[in-house]
């Protein structure tokens, strides 16, 4: 209670406004819009070498490290929650211990990975099995980059803990570094110095650890008082249990909406080649949705956290009312843009003209994408700054449950159009659930229970 009284009330008492909604999500959606291009330069810049196995090689190798550090993503949006709820509680002792704990438990992460490197590659590569040439590429490739898998994890704790408090252009910064020095390293160290893959890991592990160096600075307020290295706060049991089971929580649902996704992957390849193709081209409409609307979701989870920390039910419905409000307008300019020019989108990613065809065929289905899956995408948001994280569990579980009987039922009738309606219907069904699940978290914000 000492940090409580240091700081007055402690409530946030800016308004809640739509200035302050799109200055939280505006720059979460530019810094979304950096993350393909950089996968495209990588594959660009390795492919002037004018061969096959290292293209494939740095691809398999990213998928393989992504994955396994997508496994500790529950950290960004665990610490959100949590830090966005001290905040706006006027705790800010443990504002700044909960970062202290987002950085070692992403830097523990991480060293972890690298002393399972070989067990957990040899299984990679067991699932996926490549050419010996690929697999020896990749390897280097991957032997290279996990090295900074602690830098990579603990940027996940330190996005959470800025986006708590609103502090997105601060992320904008991290990933446009980030990403503008590993394209500008790739260049060098592999049209420059001719050092093929490793370069590009070598690009991506110079690029990880200095930003981590830049996101501290970032945070460099939270490191001049004692706070931040306050031991018996950082490793107090009842606070780590409650940050533990917040993320374990976000995890067992993180793998429940994977679970469905690799599902549809994996069913959609048994239609052909290429509806196999006209599939994943259509799923880049889904990742461009939700690169768009997270940045919504994200404003949501720092408003409500900090709502809910100061147990104020007004600034709560305020808070979703408005992030919604964006989102709509978000879903709705997205449906209009895959309508109308879904067909260009479409021609840019493929030139095979029965891939053309087979995708175009959905493209009514996917301008609904958007509308029927952001009330899914803003109750994320919603229920991570509510740290309501069991609702989130149960209700992925239940809609990746409703994805499944649902393939099952229609997919024998309508094969690949099936697929996408199950699929479609998993989204619709987390929104509602988690609609449904709302009023109890708006009682426990009124009774200071969260």
């Amino acid at each position: 209670m000492a940090d409580i009284a240091a700081s007055g009330t402690g409530v946030e008492d800016r308004p809640i406004t739509h200035a302050r909604v799109l200055k939280i999500a505006v720059p979460i959606v530019l810094s979304n819009a950096t993350v393909p291009i950089l996968g495209a330069v990588d594959t660009g810049v390795i492919g002037q070498i004018g061969a096959a196995a290292p293209i494939g090689a740095v691809g398999i190798g990213a998928i393989i490290l992504s994955s396994l550090y997508w496994v500790f993503g529950f950290l960004r949006m665990g610490t959100t929650g949590l830090a966005g709820q001290a905040l706006g509680a006027g705790r800010h002792a443990e504002v700044t211990a909960i970062l202290t704990r987002a950085i070692l438990i992403g830097a523990s992460g991480g060293a972890l990975l690298i002393l399972l490197q070989l067990p957990l590659f040899a299984g990679a590569f067991a699932v996926s099995p490549a050419s010996d040439e690929v697999e020896t590429l990749a390897r280097q490739y991957m032997g290279v980059r996990v090295w900074s898998a602690p830098a990579a994890i603990a940027i996940y704790g330190v996005t959470g803990w800025l986006i708590a408090q609103e502090r997105t252009r601060a992320v904008l910064v991290l990933q446009l570094w980030m990403n503008g020095l590993n394209i500008a390293l790739d260049l060098w160290f592999v049209l420059g110095l001719g050092w093929g893959v490793r370069g590009v890991a070598l690009a991506t592990f110079l690029a990880e650890w200095s930003g981590l160096a830049l996101a501290l600075w970032l945070c460099r307020g939270a490191f001049i008082g004692p706070a931040w290295r306050d031991w018996a706060r950082v490793f107090d049991a009842q606070r780590l249990k409650r940050m533990m089971t917040v993320n374990l929580d976000i995890l067992i649902r993180s793998l429940a909406l994977m679970s469905v996704f690799v599902t549809f992957v994996f069913v959609g390849s048994d239609f052909g080649d290429v509806t196999l193709a006209a599939n994943q081209i259509l799923l880049q409409f889904i990742e461009i949705t939700a690169f768009a609307l997270d940045g919504f979701a994200f404003a949501a989870e720092s408003l409500v956290a900090q709502a809910v920390g100061a147990a104020s039910v007004p600034r709560l419905r305020r808070a979703v009312w408005l992030a919604g409000v964006w989102s709509g307008i978000g879903a709705l300019a997205l449906a209009a843009l895959f309508l109308f020019g879904g067909g260009t989108l479409i021609d840019i990613m493929t030139t095979a003209e029965g891939v053309r065809a087979s995708a175009r065929g959905y493209l009514v289905v996917m301008a609904l994408v958007p509308i029927l899956g952001a009330a899914s995408w803003l109750l994320d948001g919603v229920f991570i700054g509510a740290t309501r994280t069991a609702d989130m569990r149960n209700m992925a579980l239940l809609s990746a449950a409703i994805f499944a009987v649902i393939a099952v039922v229609l997919i024998p009738i309508y094969g690949n159009a099936g697929l996408w309606a199950a699929f479609l219907a998993s989204f619709v069904a987390r929104g509602i659930t988690l609609a449904i699940r709302y009023p109890a978290l708006e009682r426990a914000t009124a009774a200071g229970a969260l």
